[in-house]
């Protein structure tokens, strides 16, 4: 059994290859800012790289000698190497805060507007290590009021950092940098991804995931493109590419970001909203899902495939429900429209939003919180929640148990699932496990839920604080205005781990604070 003495060097290791890749990212920020004249958010990344690269350097230069992974310190790796790469993700904020003189800040403020940059929230470093958990977990709760005021190129950062982590940081580092051997990238690949292998190699497959997410992005961008053109003639094209590309790539990677101050709402528009549902639909359904069908030509995926099916049918029964209750309270001015876009928004864990949840009535944030945000999209995709998968097991399982008490004590029935015959001890194994990780993603739920309720300012209830604790548990992003730069620190620190813990599927982040509290040997149960 490996030692802790052995397991931190290779730890380190490995995380030095997500900062050297991490410092890499600030280069594309630095390049938009300079076609926008943003000299000093510009500078702001290329300090951001210089430092985020030689740290990760010096830590694989240290421990340059470590043991490849093995099975037990994977999963410590993906979550310690998240945790650093998230927190490292913050510096371009900071830096940039900091070293933007205030003329500048109000240079970036819109001609007309009373209010100050949100960049001078940046000032203080938990702000920054929250968005950047919030951008490359993908779940679009920020410490920005006024997007417009942050300038370009720290609009497209947060863009870009939810695109990023919506497919991974170690698949993206296994897809380009390599490191070490196969088995060692199998481990690694499992622990942050869905374990899924699309080709022989693990190098292939990560490549196979990055290029049809790639597609899809570039498609959700021209889609909106053109579709901002015809809805909105008279809209900026400037502007409508700018919005769209960063859009696209904050819906596919169901992070929710927006370039505009009132997310999707700034629009106005009816058609606005249904143009947009689409990025969101398509950002929920899983990667190796898209893979077949653009590699290998599997069209009939788009119903075969038990999660899409299931997530397209919950998108239009839980939309219609969800409209049904607002429009049943009378609280809203659209409730057919804001349902059915608040719906698909929290189901697959986009959070933009075009309606004022804190007017919600309780019954209405409880089922958008529990139909929609807890369950969440497919596993495989970029999304938070429990996954559609394990949501259909629960489900199939529970059936089955009922249907099972009917049944003579000499039948030997098989349990049909995902169009395989599952014997009845392999369905309790995936019943087990899938109802232990719910019970989990629940618990913690209602920790960050009571930690916001004991701290929250006054005016917001305890459906409040469960919807906004359920949004950043499971990577969502909505918020009915409790996340704002004058949280209190014990919520913003809270919702910080919930981003992290919920990104990760929880189990590497407990196997990250096993190992800090009591090693990495193996103790009897």
């Amino acid at each position: 059994m490996r030692t802790n003495g052995k397991t931190y060097p290779v730890v380190l290791k490995e995380t030095g290859h997500l900062l050297w890749m991490l410092g890499f990212i600030f280069i594309v920020p630095a390049i938009v800012s300079a076609f926008y004249r943003e000299w000093y958010s510009l500078a702001g990344f290329i300090i951001s790289a210089f430092i985020t690269m030689a740290f990760g350097q010096a830590l694989r230069y240290l421990n340059r000698k470590a043991d490849e992974p093995h099975f037990n310190n994977a999963l410590i790796i993906v979550a310690f190497g998240w945790l650093l790469a998230t927190l490292m993700g913050g510096l371009p904020f900071y830096v940039i805060a900091r070293i933007t003189p205030p003329d500048v800040l109000n240079g970036l403020v819109p001609a007309g507007a009373s209010y100050q940059s949100s960049l001078l929230y940046f000032s203080n470093p938990l702000h920054c290590f929250f968005e950047s958990m919030s951008a490359y977990t993908t779940t679009g709760l920020t410490m920005v009021v006024h997007e417009p005021s942050v300038g370009k190129g720290v609009l497209f950062y947060r863009s870009f950092a939810q695109w990023v982590g919506g497919a991974g940081f170690v698949i993206l580092t296994l897809a380009i940098l390599n490191p070490g051997s196969g088995r060692s990238s199998i481990l690694l690949y499992r622990s942050e991804a869905t374990g899924i292998k699309l080709r022989p190699k693990i190098i292939e497959t990560t490549r196979g995931i990055w290029k049809a997410y790639f597609l899809i992005t570039l498609f959700s961008a021209v889609y909106l493109i053109i579709g901002t053109k015809l809805i909105l003639p008279d809209y900026p094209i400037a502007d409508n590419l700018f919005d769209s590309i960063n859009h696209a790539m904050a819906g596919q990677s169901t992070g929710g970001f927006s370039t505009l101050d009132d997310s999707i709402a700034t629009y106005k528009s009816p058609m606005m909203d249904i143009l947009y549902i689409l990025p969101m639909a398509l950002g929920s359904f899983s990667l190796p899902f898209f893979y077949r069908v653009i590699f290998l030509k599997h069209f009939k995926e788009f119903w075969k495939d038990i999660q899409t099916r299931g997530l397209i049918i919950s998108y239009f029964i839980g939309g219609v429900l969800l409209a049904l209750l607002l429009r049943y309270a009378q609280i809203v001015p659209n409730p057919v429209r804001e349902g059915i876009f608040q719906f698909v928004s929290a189901m697959s864990t986009t959070g933009w939003q075009t309606s004022n949840i804190s007017i919600w009535d309780t019954p209405s944030i409880v089922f958008i919180v529990f139909a929609g945000m807890f369950i969440g999209g497919a596993s495989g995709a970029t999304v938070g929640g429990i996954k559609m998968i394990r949501a259909l097991i629960i489900g199939k399982g529970i059936r089955w148990q009922v249907n099972k008490a009917f049944l003579s004590r000499e039948t030997i029935k098989t349990i049909r699932f995902d169009g395989k015959q599952i014997l009845p001890e392999e369905m309790n194994a995936q019943l087990a496990n899938a109802a232990v990780f719910a019970f989990l993603f629940l618990l913690i739920i209602l920790i960050g839920t009571f930690v916001t309720y004991f701290f929250m300012p006054d005016g917001f209830s305890f459906a409040d604080a469960l919807f906004e604790s359920t949004s950043a548990q499971s990577t969502a992003g909505l918020s009915t205005g409790i996340t704002e730069p004058g949280m209190n620190p014990v919520i913003e620190a809270t919702y910080i781990f919930q981003m992290w813990a919920g990104r990760l599927e929880i189990i590497p982040v407990i196997a990250l604070i096993r190992a800090l509290v009591i090693g990495t040997g193996y103790r009897k149960i």
